[in-house]
């Protein structure tokens, strides 16, 4: 047994599965937290398996609260799901407690950990394959925020401060920027130039939240194509996961999210920004699959705002990317050098393309505002 396999026993032992376990892997999908999959076997020789997660207390310093949200939304749902028997496309993973039967586990060797159920027969994508794929990944968060739309916002907590503050992102990279603590800003004008030509679109959303235009709910906040588990037959979205930033917000900043990262044919990372697009294809069957579970609660402002909200939340991004990149990758896990940097670059080029097909964009959606 490898150091790795066994510290995933020893931190599996700490929870409230039955079986013996049998294997263990590091699952290495994901920016922030550290997630394992381990394989347990009942008497009968049944094998089960589960997600082991430790939470990053780096990009969250209040595991506890996030684990309170976590519990708060995934009983919320469940108890609706169970009750009128919702569609697929709005279930969530569920909790496995710790031994002492509480939401997560103090692991003896550090670190918050909790454990999830592992939805057999599924995956999930990093780049859509197809419209339907698209289409059923915008039906499940459109789905998980239905679900919660009736969840008073007040009852979850803040876990990341100004997390889709977009002003207060700028803001921190023209601080970034001011610093050059790693000496990279040199490096780094074009993409400077791009986005502080673009300053008057970051504060457009958080000005309708002011004037009282915009309502504030339950949010993911993290709505990546990667984040939907995928019915590997089917192409069905069948579970909404990784609800570490489930907290009050725009329900638009989650679609615009979704656009960002299911249009492009490409990878976040990609080196060759020619690659990068916004397929208006992709972006209509996102509009219908989300909408068909959203349309109910969102307001004709809020549809109206859905391709602008696109561009936003990419422009975000690509500004965090920047940020961190800037300050010494200090948030997002990289791979290599300049990592940020090409999440940035590729954030940016898509920013364009969208800006290229917004009228395209708007004609689309408006036939929902009309129907």
């Amino acid at each position: 047994m490898t150091e790795l396999v066994r510290n995933i026993a020893e931190i599996g032992a700490q929870f409230a599965i039955d079986g013996t376990f049998v294997a263990g892997e590091e699952i290495e999908s994901g920016h922030i937290n550290t997630t394992y999959l381990a394989s347990y076997e009942d008497d009968e020789g049944e094998a089960k398996r589960y997600i082991l997660q430790r939470i990053n207390e780096n990009v969250f310093p209040e595991p506890l609260v996030v684990m309170k949200n976590i519990e708060l939304v995934t009983r919320h749902i469940n108890r609706k799901v169970y009750r009128h028997k919702h569609d697929f496309g709005g279930q969530t993973l569920n909790l496995y407690p710790g031994r002492d039967g509480k939401n997560c586990v103090i692991c003896p060797a550090g670190g918050v950990w909790r454990c999830y159920n592992c939805i057999e027969g599924c995956r999930t994508y990093d780049v859509v394959g197809n419209s339907r794929q698209a289409y059923q990944a915008a039906k499940a968060f459109g789905a998980f925020q239905d679900l919660v739309s009736d969840l008073p916002v007040e009852k979850v907590s803040v876990t990341i401060p100004d997390f889709h503050d977009t002003p207060a992102r700028y803001a921190r990279l023209m601080e970034a920027i001011k610093k050059d603590t790693h000496g990279r800003v040199d490096h780094v004008q074009d993409e400077i130039t791009f986005i502080t030509s673009r300053q008057e679109i970051t504060t457009v959303l958080l000005d309708h939240l002011k004037a009282g235009r915009l309502s504030e709910r339950v949010t993911h906040n993290d709505t990546k194509l990667n984040n939907v588990m995928i019915d590997a037959q089917t192409d069905e979205a069948v579970c909404v996961i990784d609800l570490d930033t489930v907290m009050p917000g725009l329900a638009i900043y989650d679609f615009g999210d979704l656009i960002r990262g299911a249009t492009s044919p490409v990878a976040e990372d990609e080196k060759d920004v020619s690659k990068v697009e916004m397929r208006l294809p992709m972006f209509e069957a996102i509009v219908e699959g989300y909408l068909e579970t959203a349309k109910n609660f969102l307001s004709p402002l809020e549809i109206e705002l859905l391709p602008f909200s696109a561009k936003v939340i990419t422009m975000e991004t690509g500004i965090r990317f920047l940020t961190d990149h800037l300050e010494g990758d200090q948030y997002f896990k990289i791979q290599h050098k300049g990592h940020n940097l090409d999440r940035c670059r590729t954030q940016l080029a898509l920013v364009k393309s969208i800006e290229d097909q917004e009228l395209k964009m708007n004609a689309f959606v408006a036939k929902w505002t009309r129907a």
